[in-house]
């Protein structure tokens, strides 16, 4: 049995069991994936997969252990590299984060200019996208940290640390009528148009618990992943926008009030994940302190041991 084998194991599933696209994702041909398979299977003594004429359908039950043993051998493979690298390459190398658009474009600039000012020689990659994209990008090793408010702190195989706690304001046009008010309700809210978060971003699910709570149905007039997005309606009259405390940008919004709501929604705490057993360079150890400075080397080790796959500083 060698290492290629494996890969086309693990990568057949990945690809929803169709040789094709794992032969593609793999820069090989369909019959070597699929003659590799056969053999591995003929080398151990049983099938991995159910098939269905000449098609794989399915795992078979030996094949769901065998499955786990491969991901932790090519883990293993994968660390000896990182290793590799680590001694012969201090300080360079890549660095692919992924993340959400309010992180990206609100929460990493201090930390990323920070950073490059210690590696310049560590080229950074940010990968956007929603919080189940996210821990996939990591969970197959095409990301080296995720960043998310919503998502990864469930997802099996990340190691999910507390990065720092934020709150929700409410936006509104300068002329508004809740700026009038002493203290913001649900049921204020509730009478005007609410521009907000798409469903799996940035706290949306304590805010639907919120109103759901109170029996209040919210009208959603619009949702979107980026917070400038949220703000350009508001400033349009479109509606109340409800984003993140950290999307206010006191320059470029001054066409816009903020009102404090945390008492309404709660805190809200955005995670930097890890995947577990990974091996990370020396430079992401700086990343991960530059960027929630309790999350000290110390600690991520010693949460990366745990076996708790989330880890409470």
């Amino acid at each position: 049995m060698n290492l290629h084998q494996f890969r086309f194991v693990r990568e057949a599933v990945r690809q929803n069991f169709n040789l094709t696209s794992a032969a593609k994702a793999l820069f090989t041909s369909q019959p070597g994936v699929s003659k590799a398979i056969i053999e591995l299977e003929d080398e151990l003594g049983v099938e991995i997969f159910r098939r269905h004429g000449k098609r794989i359908r399915s795992l078979t039950e030996p094949g769901k252990r065998i499955l786990q043993s491969i991901e932790r051998i090519l883990d293993e493979v994968e660390t000896l590299k990182r290793v590799g690298k680590e001694f012969a390459t201090q300080d360079q190398g890549n660095l692919v984060i992924a993340t959400t658009h309010t992180q990206a474009r609100y929460a990493l600039p201090k930390v990323l200019s920070e950073f490059t000012k210690r590696f310049p020689k560590v080229r950074v990659s940010i990968q956007q996208g929603n919080p189940g994209q996210i821990a996939e990008l990591l969970t197959q090793d095409r990301a080296d940290i995720a960043i998310a408010t919503e998502g990864i702190a469930n997802t099996p195989g990340v190691l999910a640390l507390p990065g720092y706690q934020w709150q929700h304001v409410v936006m509104v046009p300068l002329s508004h009528p809740l700026l009038n008010q002493a203290s913001i309700t649900l049921e204020e809210l509730a009478k005007y148009p609410i521009i907000t978060y798409d469903k799996a971003f940035a706290g949306r699910s304590k805010i639907d618990a919120a109103f759901a709570q109170r029996n209040l149905t919210p009208d959603i007039l619009l949702e979107a992943i980026d917070a400038d997005v949220i703000k350009t309606y508001v400033e349009a009259g479109m509606g109340v926008g409800i984003v993140a405390g950290l999307a206010y940008d006191p320059d470029r919004d001054r066409n816009l009030k903020v009102l404090p709501v945390g008492h309404l929604f709660g805190n809200n705490v955005t995670h930097l994940g890890v995947k577990q057993g990974a091996y990370l360079r020396s430079f992401v150890y700086t990343f991960i302190e530059l960027f929630s400075p309790t999350l000290t080397r110390k600690i991520v080790e010693q949460a990366m041991s745990s076996e708790s796959e989330n880890y409470e500083i």
